[in-house]
């Protein structure tokens, strides 16, 4: 059998989304992961061995001869899984510690927008809730206080007012609720316009966008309730305009890679662009150093090409400079389905059914917080899974996703009405029970 071995490394949606990719890539024979998740099952071996155990990892990726590893989430690159891998001559799509610490540690990816010129919020780092509070207190409000270190995608907190930023304060500070990343602390100005994410894969040398996507962070419609991981997401994103997109890449990707280069960092995997479209431009929020979720699970589906080569390429530093072919698909769209006490915490063992209905009516289905429990499929994390559909525009994708996640059913099921329907400019999901909401 020819074609190449590939081992995913992660446990979520994002990973679900990428094993199945590359299962449809001409030039991968076999997908493995670990630890994997049951619908990483359906496609190839899983193995149990967490994804920041690095050791465990380095040993499974020799003893199944893989030629490329894929690292799906931000902890075990933080901690250098991907170098002790490259070590041991194992190619790895996913950037060392040094790189990966544009996402591990906000405080040093600010200073770096700032050492290359790269147009950002203005901001202040500070390691102390007296610092914090004196730059509030000089600043007023809104304001944006970000734990600089992994905080599962909830470490963000949008301030409208004093009192709001000062509880955020309070818990990074006070009630330590992220722990070791929220002891040192970023604070932004708020920056008004629209959201977009651009994914970028490159070798440290070349590059290519990947279509651009916007997600929707807030736990319910309209933009309300905390920050989550991320509760749905569609590609293309409007405002992410061509020449917007030239502009981005002219000022943010390309002094980015020269930046990484000039600090002697050989950065090789992807690089994840957080935007926001002001008045004055675009502006970059933050970097993720590798696929977002749930943006991935809107994507990757809309490619046709092989992107397990594309992604091999990359790891190996020899990136191919043609152009990539446009996408399969002109639109895609994401909605996550998450349990009703999500993101404060997440029911298990609730048995979840309707996938397979989903999945007759033409969606895509990428599981996420799910396990197998006597043989059943049930709930194992806050977002349980994403509902993806297809088209010939947003509107017919995010009807096909609606439509899936209509027939998706566990108790205390939560999602979002409203994903894409700023983009279509017009709402989307229907106001039925059974088409939105929570049952």
């Amino acid at each position: 059998m020819s074609g190449r071995k590939v081992l995913v490394v992660g446990s979520g949606g994002r990973e679900h989304a990428l094993g199945w990719a590359l299962s449809r890539s001409a030039s991968v024979a076999r997908v493995e992961s670990a630890p994997g998740n049951p619908g990483l099952e359906e496609i190839g071996a899983v193995y149990p061995v967490t994804a920041t155990d690095g050791e465990g990892i380095v040993r499974l990726a020799a003893e199944r001869g893989v030629d490329l590893v894929v690292i799906g989430p931000e902890a075990p690159l933080a901690v250098g899984l991907a170098d002790r891998l490259r070590a041991g001559g194992t190619a790895v799509f996913g950037p060392g510690a040094e790189g990966a610490r544009l996402e591990a540690s906000k405080a040093f990816a600010k200073e770096f927008m700032q050492r290359h010129g790269i147009p950002t919020a203005r901001y202040r780092v500070a390691t102390s809730r007296e610092e914090a509070e004196a730059v509030l207190r000089q600043w007023g409000a809104p304001l944006v206080v970000k734990a600089s270190g992994l905080a599962a995608g909830k470490g963000v907190v949008v301030a409208e007012t004093k009192e709001e930023a000062s509880e955020a304060l309070a818990a990074c500070f006070t009630r330590n609720a992220f722990g070791e990343a929220g002891r040192t602390v970023v604070l932004e100005e708020k920056l008004e316009g629209e959201e977009a994410s651009v994914f970028v894969v490159t070798d440290g040398r070349h590059h290519h966008l990947l279509p651009g996507s916007q997600d929707h962070k807030r736990a319910f419609d309209g933009d309300r309730g905390p920050n989550t991981g991320g509760m749905g997401a569609y590609s293309p994103a409007p405002v992410l305009t061509p020449s917007r997109l030239r502009e981005i890449e002219e000022h943010i990707v390309v002094p980015t890679l020269a930046g990484l280069r000039k600090e002697g960092v050989d950065y090789r995997g992807l690089l994840y662009f957080g935007l926001m479209m002001t008045a004055a431009g675009p502006k970059l929020l933050e970097y993720n150093v590798r696929f977002g979720d749930p943006e991935t699970q809107a994507v990757l589906p809309r490619l046709g090409y092989d992107v397990g080569e594309l992604l091999y390429q990359a790891a190996i530093g020899e990136l191919d400079e043609a152009p990539l072919p446009e996408p399969a698909f002109a639109a895609a769209a994401c909605v996550v389905a998450a349990t009703g006490d999500y993101p404060r915490s997440s029911t298990k063992g609730l048995p979840v059914e309707g996938i397979e209905e989903a999945r007759a009516g033409g969606a895509l289905v990428f599981q996420a917080g799910t396990s197998r429990k006597e043989g059943r499929l049930v709930t194992a994390g806050g977002r349980v899974l994403s509902v993806v559909g297809r088209g010939d525009s947003l509107a017919e994708a995010l009807d096909r996703a609606y439509e899936g996640i209509a027939a998706v059913r566990f108790k205390g099921m939560r999602y979002r009405r409203d994903i894409g329907a700023r983009a279509v400019g017009t709402a989307v999901g229907g106001s039925e029970p059974t088409r939105g909401g929570t049952r």
